[in-house]
């Protein structure tokens, strides 16, 4: 995956409602000296190469702590982060999104935990005859949550760049939204959770956004050659694909920056380690990496509909986390 990824990027660069309140921030009390007394911050955060140090404990802070949850992956702890349970947590990109339209009053570090291109998690199978994306528009997708970022980030794909008119496409979908004020536009169907797999060999859909796609060589992309597409779609945006990025509540900022700033530190000091095997060119850290990757991703999950409104990239960030680098 790593290979393909900076292989699509090598190419690009040759071309060129009220606030929510809830949970309890503890930041770290300094005394007129400026030393720090330790408290801890709740944190959430998947263990990848680049976070691996940090979430580990083996980057230390004698000024704070963080207090991981322990959570199967980090998408099963969205919910939580919507309802301000941490004080720092990686969070799917569309969720934040939704999550501050809603209300939340989270602000984004400029760091991203996950990204990659979509194209290939989209399949079909293909004992069936041979699919495209404008078969899709009489089609059933099975998916787990409508607002997951990858059929998220798929829909803007469809539509944008072949011209899939979403509104004649049937979702099924076993997860309920992350953001509880959220509702799930009309053709999107609740079922009861299920393999996605089962579910389109069975006919009961004709199409799954699979993550990681099941190895059975029945199942092939709906996009053709994703790789290439990928490889064209970066070339035209660009961009990286962002799935998942850090969060932190806006009031440990305000209150206290320097608590925001070591966290920073330590997530840096955590990437620096891991080296090439953190896949920077896939994570990268501070708003000027990030701010075109951030206006194609609002691009195209805007169009979904899944917003009320198209947000800038400024006002997803605090002063303080947006000067970080």
């Amino acid at each position: 995956m790593t290979t393909t990824r900076r292989s699509i990027l090598a190419g690009l660069a040759a071309c060129f409602l009220p606030p929510f309140t809830g949970g309890v921030s503890r930041a770290s009390a300094r005394d007129e000296g400026g030393k720090c007394t330790p408290s801890k911050l709740a944190a959430m955060m998947g263990d990848y190469p680049h976070t691996h140090a940090l979430v580990t404990g083996a980057v230390a802070s004698p000024c704070i702590a963080l207090d991981f949850a322990r959570v199967s992956a980090p998408a099963a702890a969205f919910a939580r982060t919507v309802a301000m349970e941490f004080d720092v947590s990686e969070l799917s990109l569309v969720t934040f999104l939704m999550a501050k339209a809603y209300g939340r009053d989270l602000v984004l570090l400029p760091a991203v935990n996950l990204s990659r291109f979509q194209h290939a998690y989209l399949v079909y199978d293909s004992s069936r005859g041979v699919m495209t994306p404008k078969d899709l528009e009489h089609a059933r997708i099975g998916t787990r949550l409508f607002t997951a970022t990858t059929p998220s980030w798929l829909r803007g794909i469809l539509a944008r760049d072949y011209g899939v008119n979403l509104d004649r496409v049937q979702w099924s979908a076993w997860q309920a939204p992350n953001v509880p004020e959220y509702r799930d536009p009309p053709n999107v169907k609740r079922i009861a959770q299920a393999d996605l797999a089962e579910l389109l060999f069975s006919r009961q859909v004709d199409a799954i956004v699979a993550d990681p796609v099941p190895d059975d060589p029945r199942l092939k992309p709906v996009i053709a050659d994703p790789g290439a597409a990928a490889k064209a779609w970066a070339a035209k945006n660009h961009a990286i694909q962002i799935n998942h990025m850090v969060v932190v509540k806006r009031d440990i900022a305000e209150r206290d920056p320097e608590t925001v700033r070591e966290v920073w530190r330590m997530m840096k000091e955590s990437k620096r380690r891991a080296g090439a095997g953190g896949d920077p060119e896939f994570t990268p850290f501070g708003l000027a990496a990030n701010r075109r990757n951030l206006e194609a991703a609002i691009d195209y999950i805007y169009a979904t509909g899944v917003l009320p409104r198209r947000p800038s990239v400024d006002e997803l960030f605090h002063p303080i986390t947006a000067s970080l680098t």
